[in-house]
């Protein structure tokens, strides 16, 4: 049997979904010291997205009075969710690194629609430039990830956070908890 002409339609099939339904999706590289030649740690982003081009945040440290709030902002529409509260200093960011060399990129894997929480008021955005300012190794900017979420609920899809800094890489997933999904903080998942 010749399986010449099954695999030709075959990959015209798949050439044909490729076109007819683009790709659309984040890049992440991550390079442990153990893989570089010379010891570093990298990570690298590509943001695969038609609306946004070249963007390069910049946010100086700062020091806050106590009481402060930080407003968190939609994504997509530029709205206000609502505040939380701002920690006493901030450190300075570029991008999607800050001054201790902590760098954030991200991976959109969607998810389950039923576990996107609709009342949270952190998206993938927002932990993303929050944990920059807050943390000053890849481990802490975990921590202030999850501790956000569990505060102030995750409004996001699946998301997966490449987190690096000079010593180590880190990859975490997140996903939402649904908005009808009862959550006891003291059970273990």
């Amino acid at each position: 049997m010749n399986i010449k002409p099954i695999f030709n339609l075959i990959l015209v099939l798949f050439l044909l979904t490729i076109i007819q339904n683009p790709l659309q999706a984040c890049t992440n590289y991550l390079i442990t010291k153990g893989a570089s030649t010379d010891g570093s740690t990298m990570i690298s982003y590509a943001a695969d997205s038609h609306i946004r081009y070249g963007e390069l945040y910049f946010s100086p440290r700062a020091d806050w009075p106590e009481g402060s709030t930080l407003t968190i902002y939609d994504r997509g529409t530029a709205e206000p969710l609502g505040e939380i509260p701002q920690v006493a200093h901030t450190y300075q960011t570029i991008g999607f690194m800050n001054e201790y060399q902590v760098a954030i990129g991200e991976t959109t894997f969607g998810g389950r629609p039923e576990l996107q929480d609709t009342t949270g008021l952190m998206d993938y955005a927002a932990l993303m430039f929050i944990a920059l300012q807050r943390a000053k190794t890849a481990r802490e900017a975990i921590k202030v990830i999850g501790t956000l979420v569990e505060e102030h609920g995750y409004a996001s899809s699946g998301e997966s956070f490449s987190i690096g800094d000079p010593n180590e890489v880190w990859i975490m997933e997140i996903i939402g908890k649904g908005t009808d999904l009862k959550y006891d903080k003291k059970q273990k998942i």
